[in-house]
């Protein structure tokens, strides 16, 4: 039985937790009498419970995050009833400011703020060695990286079957937007590529295919960004995927000569955009050039095969419907294939706080804190927002329907058109969840007929079109049952969800 469990609930079974396996890494001489032992969101907390207990361990690790605090909470109360013995340590973003402290922190035994690879180390041998220290409240010293045990080894052969890779070149970012937590950290250190580079070959080498940076800024370093995007070129193979976040007005032509190489489908560059608004941008330290935005955008899509994944935020200080809609329709304008629409957050630890009194700003006090009214957008407002964010993720971002979707605007604004759908859609369902694909298709032919008034051929050709491309991807049908043609939608089964890129490529 091992007598540390390090533990956490990730966002999905996809998204194992670099984290712990980081923690696990750098034990030394305990690794072997650590397991970690990781759920997701849908395993209930009584779940987890039993499964650490069933392991009797001395020692809990937990991750604390915005997506799992509640779970958590809950995991936390039931081992300190059961087994108050075990000592029961928790790190992560939720507990990293002791300022802002959840009740959670105040229930444990010890609480490791910041990077914790060397101090989780130090605290699980003076426990286990029977002399328990005073609870930890300080920062962890950030640990030399070019010293860390990378963790990649730990990655199981289920993990490189089944889940994305994390993976990691640096920490820490430059920049100071007030809403985004790597701005607490802006000392940007590198992993050395001579450590970093062979460990990446060694998960190639076992048959990873799926690698996620975690970088916020991927080209910060552009010749150890050349490097590593070179590196996976010169050992591309069919269903090699790479996901990197950049700076999206910092793309030098260094870069660009790399970028034209890549196949369809092998790479995803998300630039975090987040307002197209100067005024907004100053206002919450994002100092970037718009027209260097454009450009890359611009490049992208027109000259090269990567995907794009474009993030903006709804609700920033100062950012009215207005605004916004124009900021979203000039980012369509230039055809990324994403445009993720994310609504504020005031995480633990960032100045956003800061902007709350001037601009009005209310925040839902639960997580994951998402802004609830600010001077420019009302209450209401933002509740549709939110909708039209998901309701546009599920016919465009997706590429389910990639000729159907566009009808929604062409030769109109896409926000408008789009935030007219999803009222209209959110009115007929009265959810933005659980909608199979068969209601979302025949939703789309109803609105596009009935309420645009196009031409009911056209509209059953468009969607057609989309269906036969999911056809061809050849994803197991969501739902036996088929569309019928005197419906406006030929005979044809909905596939369900596959990989994003895959339709977007047609």
């Amino acid at each position: 039985m091992p007598e540390i469990v390090l533990t956490t609930f990730n966002a999905r079974y996809t998204h194992p937790s670099l984290g712990l396996r980081s923690l696990a890494a750098n034990l030394g001489t305990l690794r072997d009498r650590a397991e970690i032992v990781e759920f997701d969101l849908n395993c209930r907390p009584v779940e987890a419970l039993e499964a650490i207990l069933r392991r009797q361990p001395r020692i809990v690790g937990i991750g604390v995050y915005i997506w799992n605090l509640s779970l958590v909470t809950d995991l936390v109360a039931g081992l300190k009833a059961l087994r108050p013995d075990i000592v029961v340590v928790v790190g992560g973003p939720e507990v990293s400011f002791p300022e802002e402290w959840p009740a959670v922190a105040l229930r444990v035994d010890h609480v490791l703020p910041g990077e914790a690879e060397i101090s989780f180390r130090e605290l699980c041998t003076v426990l286990l060695s029977g002399a328990p220290p005073e609870k930890s409240l300080g920062d962890c010293a950030r640990p030399d990286l070019a010293g860390l045990e990378l963790p990649y080894e730990l990655y199981t052969e289920e993990d490189l079957a089944h889940r994305v890779l994390y993976v990691e070149a640096s920490r820490g970012c430059p920049f100071a937007c007030d809403f985004c937590l790597s701005s607490v950290d802006r000392l940007v250190r590198a992993i050395p590529l001579k450590r970093l580079l062979p460990a990446l070959e060694r998960l190639l080498d076992r048959g990873a295919l799926q690698f996620k940076f975690v970088d916020r800024t991927f080209n910060g370093r552009v010749s150890e960004a050349r490097t590593l995007l070179e590196f996976f070129l010169d050992r591309y193979r069919p269903g090699l995927f790479v996901h990197v976040e950049m700076v999206p007005d910092a793309l030098p032509d260094r870069l660009k000569e790399v970028l034209v190489r890549f196949p369809p489908g092998s790479l995803q560059i998300e630039l975090g955009i987040q307002t197209l608004n100067r005024e907004v941008a100053r206002r919450v330290g994002r100092s970037f050039d718009q027209s260097r935005i454009v450009e890359t955008v611009r490049f992208l899509r027109e000259r090269t095969s990567v995907h794009v994944h474009a993030d903006l935020i709804v609700g920033l200080p100062g950012e009215d419907l207005q605004s916004f809609g124009a900021g979203f329709d000039r980012l369509v304008s230039l055809g990324p294939q994403e445009v993720q629409v994310g609504i504020l957050k005031r995480l633990r630890g960032t100045s956003l706080g800061l902007h709350s009194a001037e601009w009005d700003m209310v925040f839902n006090p639960c997580p994951p804190y998402e802004i609830l009214r600010t001077k420019s957008l009302d209450f209401s407002t933002l509740a549709r927002l939110k909708r039209f964010s998901r309701i546009h993720d599920l016919v465009v971002n997706r590429g389910r329907f990639r000729t159907a979707g566009p009808l929604l605007w062409r030769g109109r604004s896409p926000f408008e058109s789009f935030w007219a759908f999803s009222d209209w859609i959110y009115d007929r369902l009265g959810r933005t969840h659980s909608i199979a694909s068969r209601i979302l298709a025949e939703s789309l032919r109803d609105y596009l007929v009935g309420v645009v008034s196009l031409d009911p051929v056209d509209v059953a050709n468009a969607l057609e079109h989309d269906l036969q491309s999911e056809r061809t991807i050849g994803q197991r049908p969501e739902d036996p049952r088929n569309l019928s043609a005197r419906d406006g939608i030929p005979r044809a089964t909905l596939r369900s969800s596959g990989r994003r890129q895959a339709r977007h490529l047609g």
